[in-house]
């Protein structure tokens, strides 16, 4: 599978969120929320957004409610991309195909625009019109966001990754860097939505939590391979771009052949856990297959 059902659906819905969202903020500084728009806008797969809207709505939940999850999630994942592309990180040149921030604007203008991102991802919680369902679980949404954001996940799976630059890791020490820096926001996708659905267990929480672990790590598997198997026209970004940066992959660990077996044990594993659920979970299947078929 190569396109999921109701992704443009979803990816126009949360697009228009986002641009209502930086349309209603008063310009103080025009270039810095050009920039905020330029890296929420331009592009972007929205897969976070579209685990949020296909988690919460197979387990019950209210789309309303996902809305506010999914531009939260978003924001962060669009600030942590502005930060990760910068010279003292990363270093890239090109995002999308498109220059990265700090090259369509300045270094001081994406550090920036990133904080802005980040608090914005709080606002869209703090002021979404949630039902009062969702107004209850507040406390609990807020907190899954920063564990998944913050040194506790995204944040500190880039300070590993980043010392982990020209050592060689252990395969256990990388599955840890993905798990945070890749896995974390794919995880709180799934727990803060289902976390909107009030006929969910806690242990049907668990065995969700199961799934998308099992998923964020074939992603970032995935990820991996692509880098070296596909095109920079089809990345939008030059290819073996980690290679040359001397990062760990787990092509570079297990090999090719072995990097596409890990990818495809992870995914199996991932529909064993779904199948244990008594609801619908053929999109959270799809969105598994789709994760290790994709090509960029």
């Amino acid at each position: 599978m190569t396109t999921l059902p109701q992704l443009s659906e979803y990816q126009a819905r949360v697009n228009q969120l986002l641009a209502n969202k930086l349309d209603s903020l008063p310009v103080n500084d025009t270039k810095l929320l050009e920039a905020m728009r330029y890296g929420l806008l331009i592009g972007g797969k929205r897969m976070r957004p579209y685990l949020v809207y296909t988690t919460g709505l197979a387990l019950g939940a209210k789309l309303e409610d996902l809305d506010g999850i999914a531009c939260a999630l978003e924001c962060i994942h669009a600030y942590s991309l502005l930060h990760d592309d910068l010279p003292a990180m990363d270093d890239d040149d090109l995002r999308r195909g498109q220059p990265t921030c700090h090259k369509a604007f300045d270094e001081a203008t994406a550090i920036l625009a990133g904080d802005s991102l980040q608090t914005l991802a709080f606002d869209f919680l703090a002021n979404h019109p949630f039902s009062d369902f969702g107004q209850q679980k507040m406390p609990t949404l807020l907190q899954q966001l920063v564990a998944a954001a913050g040194y506790q996940g995204m944040c500190g799976g880039q300070a590993l990754d980043l010392s982990a630059t020209d050592k060689r890791v252990s395969l256990n020490e990388l599955e840890t860097i993905h798990r945070l820096k890749t896995g974390a926001l794919l995880k709180a996708s799934v727990a803060m939505a289902s976390e909107c659905a009030p006929q969910v267990t806690d242990e049907q929480k668990t065995t969700l939590a199961t799934y998308a672990e099992l998923i964020g790590l074939a992603y970032q598997v995935q990820d991996d391979i692509i880098d070296i198997t596909s095109t920079q026209e089809q990345l939008g970004k030059p290819k073996g771009s980690d290679i040359e940066a001397n990062k760990s992959t787990y092509p570079a660990l297990l090999g090719l052949a072995n990097a596409q077996q890990k990818a495809e044990t992870l995914y199996q594993e991932s529909l064993q856990a779904l199948a244990t659920l008594p609801y619908n979970t053929d999109t959270l299947a799809d969105f598994a297959t789709f994760i290790v078929r994709r090509t960029h």
